[in-house]
């Protein structure tokens, strides 16, 4: 068997398509969608994405600001940026890119981003709206799995679907939507024991580790979907997944590619959900 590809550059560059659509409409009716991107520092991945992210809301008809800070800004300074921001009528959406400077509390910065304008999905409220189902944002990158699962026409009503990897960003609300889709979900970390007993469970497998190629052929039940979050440069320069991709793709059904894969898909779900809460913010007046 050879995987088919879940290819996220053609998926997203539709996605985009809806959106610059529906960027119009709001722009006939006087309210132009925006959104505010925050760096601070000079992390190169961080400049990369952040650069990506701008150049698709331009693209898109979106309004956007990039606002670029030095490693040095305060903690207060930044707070009181994000708040002028939160008051500020043509932006509809707020991204802090992180990581951030150490003397920066990351989690305090994103409760003071106003929940209507959590673009990210971060915010404590929308992370518990999330939870009871009722979302309001849904995290970029486990929204455009979901919808690369959609595109692919894959049964998650009953299946089974392990996560590797917990965090709040991607893998906590990556388990919740899957969940609320009606799989039975298990979330794995580093501390699992027996790990591929899991993953050879399981019908659709979600890796996002940060660890390049952990997950090999062997693990993976065939027949299996395998959605691989991961992005990582080898020594030589090449950029790899955390799924061995190579032989994962003799034994799924379905997988994703590295680059190419989940990566434009975040960016499009970001642009999907900036769109919103401009539509929202229009509904209210």
């Amino acid at each position: 068997m050879t995987a088919r590809l879940i290819d996220g550059v053609k998926l997203a560059a539709v996605i985009r398509e809806e959106v610059a659509q529906r960027a119009a409409v709001l722009t006939a009716h006087g309210v132009r969608p925006g959104l505010a991107v925050i760096v601070v520092g000079s992390d190169p991945a961080s400049q990369v994405y952040v650069r990506n992210k701008v150049a698709a809301c331009e693209k898109a008809g979106l309004h956007s600001v990039l606002e670029a800070y030095p490693a040095s800004m305060t903690q207060d300074e930044l707070l009181n940026r994000v708040k002028a921001l939160n008051a500020e009528p043509t932006i509809h959406g707020i991204l802090v890119q992180l990581p951030l400077p150490a003397h920066i509390d990351a989690h305090l910065v994103i409760e003071t981003i106003a929940a209507a304008k959590d673009v990210d999905g971060f915010h404590v409220s929308n992370a518990g709206l999330l939870m009871t189902g009722k979302p309001l944002f849904r995290p970029c990158t486990p929204y455009g799995v979901m919808k690369m699962l959609e595109s692919e026409h894959v049964e998650i009503r009953g299946a089974v679907a392990v996560i590797i990897g917990a965090s709040n960003i991607v893998g906590k609300p990556m388990a919740m939507l899957l969940q609320s889709a009606g799989a039975t979900v298990t979330i794995c970390n580093s501390k699992t024991r027996d790990l591929a007993w899991h993953t050879r469970h399981a019908d659709i497998v979600v890796v996002a580790t940060g660890k390049p190629r952990m997950v090999d052929g062997s693990m993976i039940k065939p027949g299996a979907v395998v959605i691989d979050v991961g992005i990582n440069r080898l020594p030589d320069g090449k950029l790899c997944g955390d799924v061995d991709f190579d032989s994962a793709k003799e034994v799924a059904s379905a997988i994703t590619p590295v680059p190419g894969g989940v990566g434009p898909m975040t960016i499009a779900m970001l642009l999907v959900n900036t769109i919103e809460a401009a539509e929202r913010a229009l509904a209210s007046k």
